[in-house]
């Protein structure tokens, strides 16, 4: 039989909670480790949508990116939203883990398959961890950057929509700028411009970025390829449950089929 705890020491090596940023909430959020399981369900974000997912398809193991809850409470009451789902999922007696930034980090992470995707070289560490006191840090840190062959940013973004199957995106930049050292982000990550910036990055690609944040980069001389915050992790979780049920072949693994982003095109 599988516990919750076989699962939990599984994402642990897939993506080490040691790589998670100091502020994020990583690892088993709800439920029991000794928890025996059969079904798990993958998502971007623990919603109502999902949760009643999970409850139909007697999920006892919801793997979410997007950790559930995220900041400490001092209630769980049915009086609010958060407080509902956590309730519901109690008695359903299903259990939540999220990796968030440490699988965005991982060395098969997030970050790292967009790079793959877009067929970057020489993929690296956006900002790697220096820990002169140990190896194994070595290759690992936020984000990725990488280079590309000769393309425009306008290629780049068409590339991009090709591999992560998304009608539009949002650039900020010439788009006829040919682009040599390309950073990745994933999810909101604007907060890395500056970053990218001083790697020599001709781009940073990221889901999302303030206004203000999309100022700065052009005051900077850097573009920006926002894919959607959805876009740029969702399809993380697909092949994260695919790992799964190749490592736990005795168990049934899915990627929510309800979940969607709540950003429409019209």
């Amino acid at each position: 039989m599988t516990s919750v705890g076989d699962i939990c020491k599984a994402l642990g090596q897939i993506a080490p909670v040691c790589l998670a940023a100091e502020w994020d909430n990583v690892g088993l959020l709800v439920g029991d480790r000794k928890s025996v399981v059969t079904h798990i369900m993958t998502c971007l974000t623990v919603t109502p949508e999902t949760v009643a997912e999970a409850i139909d398809k007697q999920a006892g193991l919801i793997v979410t990116h997007h950790p559930f809850p995220f900041a400490p409470l001092k209630t769980i009451t049915t009086d609010t939203n958060l407080g509902t789902m956590l309730w519901q999922l109690a008695q359903a007696g299903i259990s939540v883990y999220s990796a968030h930034t440490a699988f965005d980090s991982a060395v098969l992470g997030i970050n790292q398959q967009i790079a793959a995707g877009l067929n970057l070289k020489d993929i690296k560490p956006l900002e790697p961890i220096n820990d002169p006191q140990s190896a194994a840090t070595e290759g690992l840190g936020t984000g990725r950057c990488g280079t590309v062959e000769d393309a425009s940013l306008a290629e780049l973004g068409q590339r991009a929509k090709s591999v992560f199957n998304i009608e539009s995106l949002h650039i900020v930049g010439d788009s006829e700028r040919r682009l040599t050292k390309v950073g990745i982000a994933c999810g909101s990550a604007g907060e890395l411009i500056r970053c990218a910036s001083r790697q020599g990055c001709d781009v940073l690609i990221t889901g999302e970025a303030r206004f203000h944040t999309c100022l700065e980069a052009r005051a900077l001389g850097i573009a920006m390829i926002l894919l959607g915050h959805y876009a740029s992790e969702r399809f993380a979780l697909d092949h994260l449950a695919a790992t799964l049920a190749d490592q736990f072949s005795e168990l049934t693994v899915w990627a929510s089929t309800d979940e969607e982003d709540p950003l429409t095109l019209h």
